[in-house]
């Protein structure tokens, strides 16, 4: 997905075609698949690239910025989630990222593996851009069956489906979009192009046709494609019993936030918590500019699907204040999530990019730029009038996290009266998962200051308003924030209390800090980028007294 490299941000990117009222699918010229001979030359790894099974390095004080506990490439640039999947064993999370440097461009699939969700190990680039077609984002689908005829039924093949954006001497016009195909048939290792690329494209061409996800339909026997004509806010719809020739199903669109463009669609049917047997299609959407914290953010709607037609409940209309809309993230790093197919577990797991096109490119960290969120387990709950989802940190994740073998935990219970605590070395890490519950019954502000400075001038506070039930998280003084008048010095959200006590589950890491509430409700997730040093830690209170039980799970080297 995504501009051309000339066009350096998002926001700067001019309107490109009309409203496209005509959808063609683009057929193969025959039923049987016509794979290339061999691998294309995007399997083979760029110059400079990393080694062959390389985990990434460790923050240091020359690079203090870089996560322990999120996804990373280990030099240059990364973007949007692709290709998700559970293969084998193995976690996959294949990437936009360009090969060549510190910067958005020359756009192809970056790739790494995992077994736990935490530790992530480089592989070589799968897809690697040209002047001709960059790889823009996608998905992946394990053709169990080889429907696709791109392997065998000894050997299925991983199916991806991504968009490809045209340049001089490309398929199409120069600056269109359109969706094409490739497969491995060595568990992700190295990809072959389809033949007969591309293999779904709208007539008349389009610049901004884009994002393809896919979802079995079990009804149908049928693979859905969602992708979108992102500058007309339209979720196009295709089916395919193969993977590789399309047709269309419908349109969803007129609802929702409209203040941007409509990227990286999603739609997967949930089942509804509480053992009611209950299930409802979910449709997750990324939004740049007009997300709920400035920029970019995710929106979702909850509704059912027909198996052609996906209609949302209860959605909020276009033009309706930002808090009608139901957000994934009240945070502003938090960007074209999602789930990886297949993944174990029976919930859905979502995987995020940690980054806001308001001024993702300036950020100053080098040799690297980008990173992913925390992958997170979702949800589907009944409140009111709507379905809701929850977001908690995915179990596997979860559980690499407070591993035994590789952390160590403190707890610490204190009360504190119109002042501020210190929480000693204990609280003192770069990366920490913090488990915390506030009783704010007595006190007007409460909550705690992490990554702060000898001085006190410095540090990232989470604080929570009783009167106005608000959760905030303030980075504003938390540390360096020049390179860009857009990068927004906090975000809040309505959090209700339970019994007068708030619960929050925190992951903190070298520059970033996702804040969860207990129930999965709400959850902000921010980048900053403090001083190596500063790493003091506090309790705090004004208006009264308020308690805190809290415990600190520290990831070790």
């Amino acid at each position: 997905m995504l501009h051309s490299p000339q066009r350096p941000s998002r926001p700067a990117r001019k309107a490109a075609l009309a409203v496209v009222a005509v959808v063609l699918a683009m057929f193969a010229s025959s039923c049987t698949p016509t794979p290339d001979a061999s691998p294309s030359a995007a399997n083979l790894p760029s110059a400079g690239g990393t080694a062959v099974g390389m985990a990434g390095p460790a923050p240091s004080e020359s690079d203090p910025w870089r996560p322990a506990a999120h996804l990373t490439a280990s030099q240059n640039w990364i973007n949007d989630p692709n290709g998700l999947v559970y293969e084998n064993g193995t976690y996959h999370a294949f990437y936009q990222h360009n090969p060549h440097g510190n910067f958005w461009g020359d756009m192809s699939w970056g790739h790494s593996t995992s077994t736990d969700l935490v530790h992530w190990t480089q592989q070589p680039v799968a897809l690697e851009g040209s002047a001709s077609e960059e790889i823009f984002s996608g998905a992946i689908v394990p053709d169990t069956k080889n429907a696709s005829g791109l392997g065998t039924a000894e050997n299925p093949p991983l199916v991806a489906v991504y968009t490809s954006s045209y340049g001089d001497g490309g398929a199409l016009p120069k600056g269109s979009q359109a969706q094409s195909v490739a497969y491995s048939l060595d568990h992700g290792k190295s990809w072959t192009k389809y033949k007969g690329n591309p293999v779904l494209s709208l007539q008349p061409a389009s610049n901004n046709f884009r994002d393809p996800k896919i979802t079995w339909y079990e009804p149908g026997k049928y693979w859905v494609m969602t992708t979108v004509v992102a500058d007309a806010q339209v979720v196009k719809l295709f089916k395919s019993t193969d993977l590789l020739h399309w047709n269309f199903l419908s349109d969803f669109s007129g609802v929702g936030a409209q203040g941007g463009l409509w990227e990286v669609p999603e739609l997967l049917q949930i089942d509804v918590d509480g053992g009611s047997g209950l299930k409802k299609w979910v449709m997750i959407l990324s939004i740049n500019p007009g997300g709920i914290a400035g920029g970019s953010g995710m929106q979702y709607f909850v509704g059912d699907f027909d198996g052609t037609r996906f209609t949302a409940e209860n959605a909020a209309k276009p033009g309706d204040p930002l808090t009608e809309s139901q957000w994934l993230d009240h945070g502003a790093d938090f960007y074209a999530a999602n789930t990886i197919t297949a993944a174990p577990g029976g919930k859905p797991v979502l995987l995020g990019w940690m980054g806001n096109w308001d001024y993702a490119q300036s950020v100053p960290s080098t040799p690297w730029r980008g990173s992913m969120a925390i992958p997170r387990q979702l949800t589907l709950v009944a409140t009111g009038s709507r379905f809701e989802l929850r977001s908690t940190i995915a179990q596997a994740a979860a559980d690499a996290l407070t591993n035994t073998k590789t952390s160590e935990v403190h707890g610490k219970n204190l009360t504190v009266t119109d002042s501020m605590e210190s929480l000693g070395s204990d609280f003192g890490s770069r990366t920490q998962l913090i488990d915390a519950e506030l009783d704010v019954a007595d006190s007007t502000d409460a909550g705690i200051v992490l990554r702060g400075s000898a001085d006190g001038k410095a540090s990232l506070r989470i604080s929570y308003n009783r009167a106005s039930q608000t959760l905030k998280v303030d980075r504003s003084a938390a540390g360096t924030s020049n390179f860009s008048p857009k990068f927004s010095p906090y975000h809040q959200a309505s959090v209700p209390m339970k019994d007068g006590k708030v619960r929050l589950r925190i992951l903190l890491d070298s520059s970033s800090v996702e804040v969860f509430t207990q129930d999965g409700s709400v959850v902000i997730s921010d980048i900053f980028f403090p001083q190596w040093d500063n790493t003091a830690a506090a309790a705090f209170s004004a208006g009264g007294a308020a308690s805190f039980v809290l415990t600190s799970t520290r990831m070790q080297p």
